[in-house]
């Protein structure tokens, strides 16, 4: 192939892949609208709530990125399967029935451990009083589990067969409905008691099951998502597909609840260090995910990309997509950073206002963390892109040992020292944050370059096939 047509084609690719990844970039910086909204409702009730808010939160958030991470194999599996083109259609509902399955499954799991809340809270050393409205908020918060995990399922589902709009839409959908909950119940309007942190945590439960419900509609109303019929004999178990899912998916999640954990560990950190500094990371760390939402996205969209080349057997293919997704990737994190690093004050002052006496030290621990996590952007957003091509070749049980190496050795190991054995306090603690992602970010790029050796391993794989174009949907 020449030079112009090589690059004719990774154009192609760009384009095929900035097409599938905006929508879901779109609908990740829409779901952390849906969080933003919890805090600057819960914010606005004072610093305890929003430190119990923020430990509930962590908890919570690290089982759904287990969960997600698990049934988000799902994924990679139906990009095979669409691009192997050989019974696609039993083949995708068989795999989204199970993912469905272990939603409800492990979600069961997960409340469980949700209601333990506050002996988890205890024993790492919070504030009594903090733990006290936050294991009551939590276990709340546990029911909107198994919704919010099918509700996931059902966008990776749309998305890989084409349709990632409609995973945009609903998530619209989701902030409307989470702020008029937020609004009734939290502070108590349109005659519903003001409930304050169990509002919110109302509030959320409603959303979860409206998510469920307009997925639900959506792909029954679409005609090439309703063939593949995904709730007929939703009963019927399909216990191949499901180890072939957990051997997949638990590696993944494992993965995520690494890099998750490390940021929940890193609450629990701040708030043995202090109130007013655990509230501040709250928020830095709201922002820092907003960023972060993009190459998550593209993440997504490089595993399904990558799948449709892997499970066609295209070698050159898999390295189009990957390196196209890395390339988007690092662009956004570019703009991202800039914006962190020269208007960080406008930022903040979407969550709290600056000029109140009050809140000067929270938005000065606030500033200060935010100007380390311009730093890290590039790297978080690049192990974020990596994570996802990797997955899209299958490759997902190296990567988590490289999770467990670089987040927690490197990242949790240099927070700890930082904020305990040097006068850093809370700033020490972002301060590992940015290690462990650089640490993970180094190695996943490693692992990626050797692409090639990780595929042989694969039957299909082994021999160089015929190429063949990876399946082209309309993303509307």
């Amino acid at each position: 192939m020449t030079t112009l047509a090589r690059t004719s084609t990774f154009r192609a690719e760009l384009v095929a892949t900035a097409r599938l990844a905006a929508p879901l970039a779109i609908a990740n910086l829409l779901q952390m609208a849906v969080y933003a909204s919890d805090v600057m409702f819960i914010s606005r009730l004072g610093a305890k709530q929003l430190a119990a808010s923020s430990l509930a939160v962590a908890i919570i958030a690290l089982l759904m990125m287990g969960l997600n991470g698990l049934t988000g194999a799902v994924a990679p599996l139906i990009a095979a399967e669409l691009g192997r083109r050989r019974h696609a259609v039993r083949e995708v509902r068989r795999s989204t029935r199970m993912a469905m399955w272990l939603a409800v499954g492990l979600g069961v799991v997960c409340m469980g451990v949700c209601l333990m809340g506050g002996s988890i809270m205890r024993a790492t050393g919070q504030d009594p009083q903090v733990v006290a409205l936050s294991s009551r908020f939590l276990a709340v918060l546990s029911i909107s589990v198994i919704p919010m995990a099918i509700g996931n399922v059902l966008r990776t589902f749309v998305s890989a067969l084409g349709r990632p709009v409609f995973a945009t839409v609903i998530t619209g959908l989701e902030i409307l409905t989470n702020v008029i909950g937020n609004y009734a119940l939290v502070f108590g309007h349109f005659g519903l008691p003001a409930l304050g942190l169990d509002g919110a945590a109302a509030s959320s439960i409603s959303t979860a099951i409206v998510t469920v419900f307009a997925y639900a509609l959506a792909i029954r109303m679409d005609r090439r998502l309703h063939r593949y019929r995904i709730f007929g004999r939703w009963w019927r178990p399909e216990w191949v597909r499901a180890r072939q899912m957990l051997a997949l998916g638990l590696p993944i999640a494992a993965t995520l609840m690494a890099e998750g954990g490390l940021f929940s560990a890193a609450a629990f950190l701040m708030g043995r260090i202090g109130e007013m500094q655990l509230a501040a990371h709250a928020i830095a760390l709201q922002i820092a995910s907003f960023a972060f939402m993009v190459p998550f996205g593209v993440g997504q969209a490089a595993t399904i990309r990558v799948g449709y080349s892997y499970g066609a057997g295209d070698r050159a293919g898999v390295a189009r997509a990957g390196w196209a997704s890395i390339a988007i990737g690092m662009a956004f994190m570019v703009v991202s950073a800039s914006l962190m690093l020269l208007a960080p004050g406008a930022i903040v002052s979407l969550y709290l206002d600056p000029h109140q006496a009050k809140n000067a030290a929270l938005v000065g621990f606030a500033l200060e963390f935010l100007f380390v996590a311009a730093i890290f952007q590039l790297t978080d957003g690049l192990q974020a892109v990596v994570a996802g091509v990797l997955r899209g070749i299958q490759d997902t049980r190296v990567p988590f040992l490289i999770a467990l190496l670089g987040y927690w050795v490197a990242g949790f190991g240099t927070s700890a020292a930082l904020a305990f054995w040097t006068p850093l306090g809370g700033l020490g603690v972002w301060i590992g944050l940015a290690v462990g992602l650089t640490v993970a970010a180094i190695l996943l790029l490693a692992r990626w370059m050797r692409r090639d050796a990780i595929m042989a391993r694969h039957p299909d794989m082994a021999e160089p096939p015929m190429p063949v174009p990876a399946p082209e949907f309309s993303p509307v």
